[in-house]
């Protein structure tokens, strides 16, 4: 559905017919005036009569309708179109989600498309109706303020993964070890946050490095010192997640060495308990032969000598062990 409408003139919020098609009429012909229409998960009804006024090419409203779109940016002869996706952290489960935000740039109108509900659309148009002097570039003004937005929560986010990812790290490092069970589950499960980060954010370096450099239809050439602070600001949020991802892969790694070193210990107990064992079991083994002619049976100390044995025997081993590190 529509959420918000409205003619821009010189920068400032100004009302206009209700009929897209006379609001666009209206903002072309007095100058220095763009419309910008803003819709929330359209149906193809909906759509299909904005995209009709605003002559929007199929493809790019066919990726508008269906979502689940790379973060790309596309040149058609009536407009430009860029898909963005905004990614939320919720902090009560320390999960990252993406929304889609897609937006048509052409002569004198934007019209932005949200799916999900990361997108800052309502924060981006109170802010830059609060400054006129920045609204009054056009429609190139509303392209950079959403990058802007999108990215900077991009940096934002990949600060609260980083404080989960420092607490999860001082768990798998402690001098437990990380022994409480499902320490790798959440190993997994803050890789997949970053993988959900990392579609968002990796993909959008293409287009936002092409309004940075290079001259685009519908998009004023001063604005691309804008468009490259944005994109000093995604390298950054980029080269954050890289850094997670790598963390989280070495403390996998270490996580799981910190489980074989376990084992082995283990192992060497289970083998020196077994060998202590082994002792007593060998020399009842013998005298429990039962044959007729075997030493000291008729000896009256024989039980308590062999059990003094015995126990002397397990007693040197259990030393030795403890010595090497095996108990």
């Amino acid at each position: 559905m529509i959420v918000d409408s409205a003619i821009y003139r010189d920068g400032r919020r100004t009302s206009g017919p209700d009929d897209l098609s006379d609001a666009l009429a209206e903002a072309r012909a007095t100058g220095h005036a763009f419309l910008w229409v803003g819709l929330h998960e359209p149906t193809h009804a909906e759509f299909a009569h904005v995209s009709e006024e605003f002559a929007l090419h199929p493809l790019a409203v066919e990726d508008a309708l269906k979502a689940h779109q790379r973060p790309k940016l596309e040149i058609y002869d009536d407009s430009l179109f860029m898909v963005l996706k905004p990614v939320v952290y919720d902090p009560a489960s320390d999960q990252v989600s993406s929304g889609e935000l897609m937006v048509f740039l052409g002569d004198s109108f934007v019209v932005t498309v949200r799916h999900g509900e990361g997108a800052p659309l309502t924060a981006v148009r109170q802010r830059l109706e609060a400054e006129p002097e920045v609204l009054r570039h056009g429609p190139t003004s509303v392209l950079y303020a959403i990058s802007d937005a999108v990215v900077d929560h991009y940096i934002d986010v990949a600060g609260e993964l980083q404080i989960d990812l420092e607490e999860l790290e001082a768990d798998v490092f402690a001098p437990s070890g990380g022994a409480p069970t499902g320490t790798a589950e959440r190993i997994y499960t803050a890789k997949r946050q970053v993988l959900e980060f990392r579609r968002a954010s990796g993909p959008l370096a293409g287009p936002v490095a092409k309004l940075a450099t290079g001259s685009l239809p519908f998009v004023h050439d001063h604005a691309m010192p804008f468009f490259r602070d944005v994109q000093d600001h995604l390298l950054r949020a980029n080269d954050q997640v890289e850094g997670l991802d790598r963390l989280l892969s070495d403390m996998l790694s270490a996580h799981l060495a910190q489980m074989g070193v376990r084992q082995n210990d283990d192992m060497r107990k289970i083998s020196a308990w077994a060998a202590m064992a082994a002792v007593p079991t060998m020399v009842a083994g013998i005298y429990g032969m039962n044959f007729r002619h075997m030493p000291e049976l008729d000896w009256v100390w024989s039980y308590p000598a062999v059990i003094l044995l015995m126990a002397g025997i397990v007693t040197v081993l259990y030393r030795l062990f403890k010595r090497r590190g095996w108990m």
